[in-house]
């Protein structure tokens, strides 16, 4: 090698080096950034409502995936606990059985409550199942029904002052969170179906996954609910505003519930319940963001609605 060519490549190795050291920082400073929220969550229980689009695009569902067990090799327990309402309506569909929405939730006939069944517990929850232990032997799923987790009763959706019957759709009244102690304890990932088998009727209900994710949360004494929406969280006026509101308070929200869209009422109000029981914070973020658990948990900015306590004294 001629002195002019150990030169050229003295020089290209201190630029591929300069380089290679720059393309890296900004990794760092990400990983600094997660630091005090890794130190604060672990050990932490975080149930994670998985829903909406983010149930059927591919790619949003492997990027959930991951994330969930990024929380559980980052130290935090996470539990999840899915609903399926665009599969329930696709089967339904292609069954020939209409499908009916009242106060934001389905009407479910007892021929529906079959399907309902079927497809939480056979199809949804195999195949996250499945996604999470690409990564490992984490992923245990389990419904409503096992170890008695769930007990529900029928519920009545009240609209316009009148009592509606919902059919198979169930209100839950006791949680028994052994099952999924034991799995968090024993370092697996919980998978909870939302459905509910009811202890006057011995009926099996729809349980509304909202609101199964937030008594969950509650009776695990989890650090945070995680609601996976279809939209950036909760709008400060919509449809007049896209500006969403990034923190409020238990009060503050319950003010607001009356004026929601009936579609975020049940999120809503699981946030809600969660905070008023013992949960830490309540965080609706939006589902179709790549990585979004990630963002809401990790990061100075958060992505998405933070629902917390109201401060002692107020209410």
């Amino acid at each position: 090698m001629t002195t002019t060519e150990a030169s050229e490549f003295s020089e290209s190795s201190e630029t591929s080096g300069t380089t290679r050291r720059h393309t890296a920082l900004p990794k760092a400073r990400t990983l600094v950034e997660a630091l005090p929220w890794l130190t604060r969550h672990h050990g932490k229980t975080v149930v994670v409502k998985f829903g909406g689009n983010a149930m059927v695009d591919e790619e949003l569902k492997a990027a959930f995936a991951q994330d969930v067990v990024f929380l559980r090799h980052a130290g935090l327990k996470p539990v999840v606990v899915h609903g399926g309402g665009p599969q329930i309506s696709s089967q339904l569909d292609r069954m020939g059985i209409a499908s009916e929405f009242k106060a934001g939730l389905r009407v479910t006939t007892p021929e529906a409550m079959d399907v309902v069944r079927m497809v939480l517990a056979g199809q949804v929850q195999r195949e996250l199942v499945g996604l999470l232990n690409q990564h490992g032997p984490l992923a245990v799923g389990l419904t409503g029904e096992d170890a008695h987790l769930m007990t529900a009763t029928k519920h009545y959706a009240a609209i316009d002052g009148e009592r509606v019957d919902l059919g198979r759709v169930g209100e839950i009244t006791a949680i028994d969170p052994g099952a999924v102690q034991a799995l968090l304890d024993d370092g697996r990932i919980p998978v909870v179906s939302s459905i509910a088998r009811s202890a006057d009727d011995g009926h099996v209900y729809n349980v509304n996954a909202d609101t199964a994710a937030a008594a969950l949360a509650v009776a695990l004494g989890a650090e945070t609910l995680m609601v996976l929406t279809d939209v950036e969280g909760l709008y400060e006026d919509w449809p007049h505003s896209d500006e969403v509101i990034s923190r409020l308070t238990a009060s503050e929200l319950e003010r607001l519930l009356p004026e929601l869209a009936s579609g975020m009422v049940p999120k809503m109000e699981g946030c809600l319940y969660a905070v008023r029981n013992g949960v830490t914070t309540a965080r609706v973020i939006d589902g179709r963001v790549q990585h979004s658990i990630l963002l809401e948990i990790f990061t100075d900015e958060g992505i998405g609605t933070m629902v917390v306590p109201d401060p002692e004294g107020q209410s």
